[in-house]
């Protein structure tokens, strides 16, 4: 599986961006994206990378870390085997390098980068006061 992010880049505090993140692979499939609980995490400058992010392959829920409830959105497109990042009010302690990731099925959503099976390069998101 490899993963492709992009939309990133350099904002003001309070505006908008939309990352991609799109799966492909040798046999890939939308039926085999489907398969997948797609999920974003960052890691901003000195830190370890964080959960943001997650929607679950079985059901479709979200799942987010309380520090950007209600200004981002998760979401996926089957028909392009694409998840999605809309990203509003955006804050400064939101700049960091971001990224999705993959698992295969499972029971739990995961929220700790060790669980995830697959990785895509990163995006950087900074955001001036």
């Amino acid at each position: 599986v490899q993963l492709q992010a992009s939309g990133g880049g350099l904002v003001q505090a309070g505006a908008s961006l939309r990352l991609s993140c799109a799966a492909s692979g040798r046999t890939f499939s939308s039926y085999t994206f489907s398969s997948y609980t797609m999920g974003w995490l960052r890691q901003a400058p000195g830190k370890e990378r964080e959960f943001v992010a997650a929607i679950s392959w079985s059901d479709s829920n979200t799942y987010y870390t309380d520090s950007v409830k209600g200004r981002l959105t998760i979401s996926r497109d089957h028909a392009k085997n694409t998840v999605y990042l809309q990203m509003n009010s955006l804050k400064p302690e939101d700049t960091a390098v971001y990224y999705c990731a993959a698992k295969l099925r499972g029971v739990r959503v995961p929220m700790t980068p060790r669980e995830y099976d697959y990785w895509g390069q990163g995006t950087q998101v900074t955001v001036s006061s």
